[in-house]
């Protein structure tokens, strides 16, 4: 699922109690290698899995700020409750990520 604009991220939030932001940028390679793991991660884990284009939704990247792509942000309930902001994620390390807060 892709993120436009801030009122999609309202709508996310209203109907998805888990969500994994996946915060990318256009040009950035890694952010476009994710594009297959994070398919596997929306058919393998609980909670909405999607991407947000930091640079046409500058103002949500600035709330959770994000300085480097690709960021992941595990929000619960709308809070940020954890993060991954250090490159190429394996689709079984954000599905733990995922299932564990799932589980909280």
């Amino acid at each position: 699922m892709q993120l436009n604009d801030a009122a999609e991220y309202d709508d996310l939030l209203e109907a998805h109690d888990l969500v994994l932001l996946e915060f990318v940028t256009s040009g950035c390679a890694i952010c476009a290698s994710m594009g297959s793991v994070l398919s596997v991660v929306a058919w393998s884990a609980t909670g909405a899995v999607v991407t947000v284009n930091a640079r046409l939704v500058p103002d949500l990247a600035d709330e959770f700020t994000v300085r480097r792509v690709p960021t992941f942000v595990v929000l619960k309930d709308g809070e940020e409750v954890d993060r991954l902001d250090d490159g190429f994620q394996s689709a079984d390390t954000l599905v733990d990520v995922l299932e564990t807060h799932a589980e909280e």
